[in-house]
Order: C-alpha cells, then sequence, then structure tokens
C-alpha cells in the first residue's frame, strides 16, 4: 500500500467515496460507498478507459446512489457501493487486479465487490488473492454462480403484478411480449412466459441467439429496429440502457414496459411520455434486482431456493408502487425513488 496514492473525495450524501492511483501497476480506480444503513455496501466493479477522473467519478456516484436503491426495494440487508476502474479492458494485468485487492481491504468490509461491466470471474479471483470482500465468482466453493435465472424470476414477478395491474390478471396465457435482448436473462425470461402460454417477439444482434429462440421457444425474429413497432401488450428491454426515448416510445404498441435492463430511460422526461400515453412502466431498478438479491444470499450462505423466493417479493414490491402511484395519481416511477429512500432512511 506504500506505493498507493488514495485521496479522500467529499461528495455530500456519500459516506466514503476514494481515488486510488498507483503508478506502479497502472492502476486509477475510485470506490464509492453511499449508504450503509442496511449493511455492508456492495456493488459490482466496472472497468472503462473513461476519458477522466471526473467522468469516472460521475459514473460511480450515480451507480452507488443507484444500489442503495435498489437493495432498499429487494428487502436486503446490503446497502449500497460501487467501483470503477479507469483503464482498457483489453489490457488486463494481474497486477493491478492484485493492487486492487489491497485496495479493497482499506474499507474493512464496508465495501463488498462483485463483477460488473467488463470484469469476469477469472479478474475477481485475482483480487480475491488480496482481499476478503469479493463475491459472485463463478466456479468458487459456496458461489451464487449464473445470476440470471435469479434475476429473471425477478422479472417475471414484475411482470406479473404489472398484468395484473394493466389487465386484470396475472396469468400471461395468450401474452404477447416484445424482448429486446435474448441474452442469459432475456432468454429465461422468455422461457418462462412461454411455459406459462405467453407468445414471444425478440430482436438482438446476436444471430445464434436469436436462431435458438427460434428453435426451442418458437420465437418471432423481428429486426433491432423493428422490435419498437411490434403489437405487443408488453415491451421488454433487456439490452442496453437508453432504448425508452422519445423517438421509439412514440413507435410503442404496447399497455406496458417490463424488462431487465438497467436505466432504460435515456432522460427522466421519458417516464412521462410512457404515463401520458397509457403505458405502464415498471422502474428498471424496481424489478431488476434478482442479480443483488443472488449474491446477497451467497454473502449469508447461498442457497437458490432462498434466493428464488426472495425474488419473489419483487411482486408485492411492485404492487406497492403501483398502488401508491393510483392513490398520488402520478407515474409509478416518480414514487419509487420515495419508497425506496423509506426503506432506506426509515422515514416517510
Amino acid at each position: 500500500m506504500k506505493k498507493m496514492l488514495h485521496e479522500e473525495l467529499a461528495v455530500p450524501g456519500y459516506e466514503r467515496v476514494v481515488y486510488l492511483d498507483d503508478p506502479s501497476v497502472g492502476l486509477k480506480a475510485i470506490v464509492s460507498i453511499h449508504n450503509t444503513n442496511l449493511g455492508p455496501s456492495c456493488g459490482g466493479i466496472r472497468m472503462l478507459p473513461y476519458a477522466s477522473k471526473e467522468e469516472a467519478l460521475k459514473d460511480v456516484l450515480a451507480l452507488s446512489k443507484g444500489m442503495s436503491y435498489k437493495s432498499a426495494l429487494a428487502g436486503i440487508g446490503f446497502g449500497g457501493g460501487k467501483s470503477v476502474i479507469i483503464g482498457d479492458p483489453t489490457k488486463k494485468d494481474p497486477e493491478l487486479f492484485a493492487a486492487f485487492g489491497e485496495f479493497l481491504e482499506m474499507f474493512e468490509g464496508k465495501y463488498i465487490a462483485a463483477k460488473d461491466m467488463n470484469i469476469s470471474s477469472d479478474d475477481l479471483r485475482m483480487i480475491k488473492k488480496r482481499s476478503r470482500y469479493v463475491l459472485g465468482i463463478d466456479g468458487e466453493p459456496g458461489s451464487s454462480g449464473d445470476p440470471s435465472p435469479v434475476t429473471a424470476r425477478g422479472i417475471l414477478r414484475g411482470l406479473e403484478a404489472t398484468v395484473e395491474e394493466v389487465f386484470g390478471k396475472k396469468s400471461l396465457k395468450g401474452l404477447k411480449v416484445a424482448i429486446q435482448g435474448i441474452g442469459h436473462v432475456g432468454f429465461s425470461l422468455a422461457q418462462m412466459i412461454v411455459q406459462q402460454g405467453g407468445q414471444i417477439w425478440v430482436s438482438d444482434i446476436d444471430q445464434k441467439a436469436l436462431d435458438r429462440a427460434s428453435k426451442e421457444l418458437g420465437a418471432h425474429i423481428v429486426s433491432n429496429d423493428a422490435i419498437y413497432d411490434v403489437d405487443c401488450d408488453v415491451f421488454s428491454p433487456c439490452a442496453r440502457g437508453g432504448t425508452l426515448n422519445q423517438q421509439t416510445i412514440a413507435r410503442f404498441k404496447c399497455k406496458a414496459v417490463v424488462g431487465c435492463a438497467n436505466n432504460q430511460l435515456a432522460e427522466e422526461r421519458d417516464g412521462l411520455r410512457l404515463h401520458e400515453r397509457g403505458i405502464l412502466y415498471a422502474p428498471d431498478y424496481a424489478v431488476n434486482s434478482g442479480g443483488i438479491i443472488n449474491i446477497f444470499v451467497e454473502y449469508e450462505g447461498y442457497d437458490q431456493r432462498k434466493a428464488m423466493t426472495m425474488a419473489d417479493g419483487i411482486y408485492d414490491t411492485m404492487n406497492e408502487i403501483y398502488s401508491r402511484a393510483k392513490l398520488a395519481k402520478t407515474a409509478p416511477f416518480l414514487v419509487t425513488d420515495k419508497l425506496a429512500e423509506e426503506r432506506l432512511y426509515g422515514r416517510n
């Protein structure tokens, strides 16, 4: 740690934010602990070639706060934290990850790391050589493994609550769902929808994923642009964020939006655009918390059945959000932050 230069950054509303510069291995990183009221902060490590320290800081602050809210809504004993490594993810050095592990030890368990963008289980293994505070490593004894099944289960419960709110029934039989992105979570979600008698339309940049969805699930394949025009009951964004915007929302022929992608709204105004069109939007961080639930169960001693049961609680959370939104006569996404803050800070 002698070669490491760390700088404590004072950020209002955040418990601790630290910037690290270790020139000996070329490591520049930031750990942000937003809140630990409910338990130790937990959130993934993201590695990106940020243009500047300021850009990285903006990202990690937003992500760590989002994790506080997501964990609070999920009803788990984690607070919100996140970390970013400023660097080229195509050029990974084991010594860099070892140094990052030493950095983690500084926080003495107040921040627990897991995978996020451009970080693999192999990377986590290198970090774990120097730190005790790492979870979610595939193949490790007691690991929670692939979170996709639990995440998809949570999305399904959010979908059921939304369908019940819109159509007055929980059953997905006959439901038409357009799924944008048929990766691990999207495919698991699609499977469950089809098993319950629903129909799916899918788009993806991966032709092999599309072929599999067509062959195994009887999915209707559409282009990446045409997915916005599908005449369906529910649009499900399960790929990149920001796909709900002024242009796409104007094209929608659905009654609801429920998906697993993060940061689905291009801007807050898009949540209001959906509401004004009479399209019920399930806020992404309220329904896609299966991943952090999976990690929390690993933290306590992994049992997938327990993780699935906890993910089922997303159904009740969504019902509460919709009930509050109706009472307040406003869009559901506007009351979701308030509910999270009540759980996080214990205030009304």
